[in-house]
């Protein structure tokens, strides 16, 4: 019988490993049981990305991607399985940085893209059984993702979409008629920081300022009749995690500033089969998302702020979903959404500030059936503001600002029935 073969990796590298017969005397050979990758990554030294862009009267698209990666891998099966254990460590910096000025009309959108990642792992399984065993440790100073676009005769005329991510540990898995299982450890100390700001004279199209900052991520999404059992362990000790945006115009058509900071984030998603998630969450860090919009005049503004300390999500549309959630903050969140304008239509401003959530479901039309074992606690301060000016008139004003220490949310359906 074939060894497993053994991979190793080292830098910022990308392995693909697949399951297939050879192809010479395919009818005869038989591909090996499984294959195992072993993955260790060590980056040492800061990792650094800038662009800088100056443009006038621009006759079509504006496309600016900027990306800055301490340590990446990424694998897939398919019609096998496979077992990837690996081990990412980050212990320099992740900068990525945009400066755009947009001079005069620039006809086509603009569509930026600014990224900054200390550890990031993706596997896919296809008809197949995915095993990982995957640890993620960034203990290097700070991971930034900073875009500015400035020019206050700026006019965009085909509208804009903007975004700055900045994420410390990310774990991404993907399954298609698979069995996707194993354990996940992600710690962090470092900062991480996401700014994203814009200034313009008229955009008489769709504008969309987005920040997101997260510490450590885990999604697992799987479908056409498949499972999870996975182990999380997440743990955030640095100083703060901080997204903000700030989108202003004299004149905007359709114009929106959205913040998301968050300590700790797992997402499981799963069709045609069950789940089964253990996870703990542990945060010290201190949590601040801002969202400004600022408009003279508007036809529809938004102003949106999200934080969360630990947050974890399970669903199953299918039958049998199992959770074990540990969650523990002692860092304070602070979310603040600002809306200034003058003349306008409809002016939309949220401000949602969390300790603790956690949301399960299953499908209700079949059957569902949903165990839960729920341990959460929070010992840090929580604080949503909207504030909402409008110096002239308006047509409408629709507000909420939500603070909450603990939330635990199960469902034998989704949250939205």
């Amino acid at each position: 019988m074939a060894k497993p073969a053994r991979i190793r990796l080292a830098g910022t590298i990308a392995a693909t490993a697949l399951c297939a017969a050879a192809a010479t005397e395919a009818a005869a050979q038989t591909p090996p049981d499984d294959s195992l990758v072993l993955n260790q990554q060590l980056q040492l030294g800061d990792v650094f990305s800038h662009q800088t862009l100056n443009v006038v009267d621009a006759q079509e698209q504006v496309t600016v991607s900027t990306s800055a990666q301490g340590n990446s891998a990424s694998g897939a099966v398919e019609n096998g399985s496979i077992t990837v254990q690996s081990d990412q460590d980050m212990r320099g910096d992740a900068v990525a940085s945009t400066e755009m000025t947009m001079g005069g009309d620039t006809w086509g959108v603009v569509n930026a893209t600014t990224q900054a990642q200390g550890n990031y792992l993706a596997v896919s399984a296809y008809d197949a059984e995915l095993t990982v065993d995957a640890t993620q440790s960034n203990t290097g100073g700070l991971v930034s993702a900073t875009s500015r676009l400035g020019d206050d005769d700026a006019r965009l005329l085909g509208g804009a979409y903007i975004n700055a991510s900045a994420i410390s540990n990310t774990t991404a898995l993907y399954g298609e008629g698979s069995f996707v299982e194993g354990s996940i450890d992600q710690s962090s100390s470092a900062t991480v920081r996401a700014y994203n700001r814009i200034e313009t004279q008229y955009i008489p199209a769709g504008a969309v300022i987005d920040a997101q900052a997260v510490v450590n991520a885990v999604q697992s999404t799987s479908g056409q009749t498949s499972g999870q059992n996975l182990a999380m362990v997440q743990t955030s000790t640095g100083d703060f995690v901080e997204a903000e945006s700030s989108a202003n115009s004299g004149n905007a058509w359709d114009l929106a500033g959205r913040a998301r900071a968050s300590a700790n984030q797992a997402v499981l998603y799963n069709e045609g089969g069950s789940v089964v998630a253990s996870a703990r969450q542990d945060n010290t860090a201190f949590v601040r998302a801002a969202a400004t919009t600022t408009a003279y005049d508007y036809g529809r503004a938004e102003a949106h702020a999200r934080g969360a300390a630990n947050e974890l999500s399970v669903g199953n549309n299918d039958i049998y979903v199992e959770i074990d959630n540990s969650q523990f903050n002692s860092g304070g969140v602070d979310v603040t959404a600002t809306f200034s304008g003058t003349n306008g239509y409809d002016v939309y401003v949220g401000a949602d500030a969390v300790g603790n959530r956690v949301t399960g479901y299953s499908c209700s039309d079949c059957g569902g059936y949903l165990e839960a074992s729920n341990s959460q606690s929070n010992g840090g301060d929580v604080s949503a503001t909207a504030n909402t000016a409008v110096a002239g008139s308006t047509r409408s004003v629709i507000t909420g600002a939500n603070a909450v220490g603990n939330s635990a949310s199960f469902y034998v359906s989704r949250p939205s029935h």
